[in-house]
């Protein structure tokens, strides 16, 4: 059996990723160009420049951090892709070069780091590549461990004529760990897509960011900036290091 590694899920996923999810908040991008600034952007997870390529055509000087040859393989086939500067590597050794006004990390992705441990250095590797006055931003789900039976779920994504595509989880709560395959059925074949995530609660986060050096500056329910309240299904928080 292969284990499961940081670049697993890119590497498996790529060839549907674009499929999957093509489309993007345009608020998004408004919010990202609009906390970099003048100044450059790092993505965590750039993967195939969903969210990267319209924020170059922002204007935004934009560098990518990813784990997948695959992912980046896409996105240097996609136009302006070509010479998008990239480095390889986990999100808790930030290599790149010089500061960054933001450093974002969108789709949950931050969850991918599998220990509390890891999301913690990686909160540190990010406030030491901030500029002062920089900003962190996390876009990521709110835990819902009510969706669990039985530590387990199985939800039908998506069932067509030719096809069902299907999602299986199981769920460790001492761990905050949730196991999943995507699962597509399709011409009489079987294709899995796995991913594996820690998950954290925004409290949590906040005080990763305190142990980094960085502070809660906002947080949004949606990219639309409404408030975030208890029944928001997801989180848009931005941390910043002090001018």
């Amino acid at each position: 059996m292969n284990p499961y590694t940081v670049e697993t899920y890119g590497e498996r996923v790529a060839e549907v990723y674009d499929d999957w999810y093509r489309d993007y908040d345009e608020a998004a991008i408004g919010l990202l160009a609009e906390l970099a600034r003048d100044g450059r952007a790092l993505e965590l997870g750039i993967g195939t420049g969903r969210i990267a390529l319209p924020l170059v055509e922002r204007g935004v000087e934009v560098h990518g951090l990813d784990a997948s040859p695959a992912m980046v393989e896409r996105l240097r086939a996609k136009p302006n892709g070509a010479h998008l500067p990239v480095t390889f590597g986990d999100f808790t050794e930030v290599t790149v070069a010089g500061e960054f006004a933001l450093i974002y990390v969108v789709f949950n992705t931050f969850f991918t780091l599998p220990t509390q441990d890891a999301q913690v250095r990686c909160f540190r590797n990010v406030a030491a590549h901030l500029a002062p006055g920089g900003c962190f931003l996390i876009e990521a789900f709110v835990p819902d461990v009510t969706r669990f039976d039985r530590g387990q779920t199985t939800r039908a994504v998506k069932v067509t004529t030719e096809s069902v595509q299907l999602d299986v989880s199981q769920h460790d709560p001492m761990t905050q760990r949730v196991v999943s395959q995507h699962v597509l059925i399709t011409d009489g074949q079987v294709r899995l897509y796995p991913v594996q995530l820690r998950y954290a609660w925004p409290a949590e986060l906040d005080l990763m960011a305190q142990l980094a050096g960085l502070r809660l500056r906002e947080r949004w329910g949606n990219w639309q900036r409404a408030p975030f309240t208890s029944e928001s299904g997801k989180h848009i928080s931005i941390y910043e290091r002090p001018a």
